[in-house]
């Protein structure tokens, strides 16, 4: 069945992607973001979480409403950013959605709701944020599970990612590809903790599965299998860039005493720098998810994540796609 979807955010990276599928299905899409959609410009309208008249403008007539507008970062300055875009931009799409009555929210949390959470933790694991972003995205699921509950036939999906990565992505995982693929890459630590990853393409597929779910709420953790840990990340990435040759590895202590200099030199500077302690402390811990809900669905992901990882790879690194090519494909 065709709906009338509107994207909250849906100019990035996910977004994009999720557009392109949305639309291939034959729903009619409207993306309200506060940015433009380079691939779909026609598709925009102007909408910001923070001001509820340009959502309501942007909402009405929508059959299901997709939110995947966030303030993520680690460096976010002013800190209240995190809670007006996250919090109170919840509560303002949920109010939005109520007036306009609206039955149907997708919300995109994160598995950083869990903080360093122990191995193999799935949605039943204990809420244990340790950074603003866990906090307000926490805080946002309760907004929206207050929506749910003003009335029976409110339908909401709480879907909470582990690390998105895919072509265009300019996040962490890209940072990583590229430092391997510059010859630039620093291994900290021993190599054998766990990294759960998502591709981009298995994460909008996701979304798009779960648009017809009943009345109630939904909540699922999203990763893709199986897990690498950072060892056999690093070799099929250096498998798939032809790259040989033995890769040295740094001791943690040395590791987190550079990200600790880097935090000092930032302060310094007034900058925002790729270096930091909590991202070395980061790269270094387990962080392996699980989800005991999704296998009870009948959801099949179109992607492996091997596949994921060496499209990536060769679409940056290797064949050098442009934003330009990529949006105008």
């Amino acid at each position: 069945m065709s709906m009338y979807i509107t994207l909250i955010g849906g100019s990035g990276f996910v977004g994009t992607r999720l557009t392109t599928r949305l639309l291939a299905a034959g729903h009619t899409v409207t993306i309200a973001d506060k940015n433009d959609s380079k691939k779909y410009p026609h598709l925009r309208v102007y909408a910001d979480v923070r001001e509820p008249d340009t959502l309501e403008k942007a909402l009405a007539g929508s059959d299901a409403v997709i939110n995947l507008a966030a303030e993520h970062r680690d460096d976010v300055t002013p800190k209240s950013l995190y809670d007006k875009v996250n919090v109170i931009g919840a509560e303002n799409v949920c109010n939005a959605c109520t007036k306009l009555g609206i039955k149907r929210i997708i919300f995109t949390s994160s598995v950083a709701v869990y903080g360093f959470a122990p191995i193999g933790t799935d949605e039943t694991g204990t809420i244990n944020y340790f950074n603003d972003y866990g906090r307000t995205k926490w805080l946002a699921e309760e907004k929206y599970r207050a929506w749910l509950a003003t009335g029976s036939e409110n339908s909401l999906t709480i879907i909470r990612p582990t690390v998105i990565f895919g072509e265009q992505n300019r996040g962490n995982v890209y940072n990583l590809l590229r430092q391997i693929a510059v010859g630039k890459f620093p291994m900290v630590g021993k190599g054998t903790n766990v990294k759960s990853m998502a591709y981009v393409e298995n994460v909008a597929a996701f979304i798009e599965y779960n648009l017809n779910n009943p009345p109630g709420e939904r909540l699922f953790n999203y990763i893709d299998k199986p897990d690498f840990d950072m060892n056999a990340l690093v070799a099929e990435v250096r498998r798939i860039l032809g790259k040989s040759g033995t890769l040295f590895h740094w001791p943690y202590w040395i590791g987190l005493t550079g990200g600790l200099c880097f935090d000092v030199l930032a302060k310094i500077l007034h900058r925002k720098l790729p270096v930091s302690s909590i991202r070395v402390k980061k790269f270094c811990t387990d962080t392996m998810f699980e989800s005991a809900n999704i296998p009870a669905t009948s959801f099949k992901v179109p992607v492996s994540l091997a596949e994921g990882l060496e499209r990536a790879i060769k679409y940056e690194f290797v064949d050098k796609i442009t934003d330009q090519e990529f949006y105008t494909e």
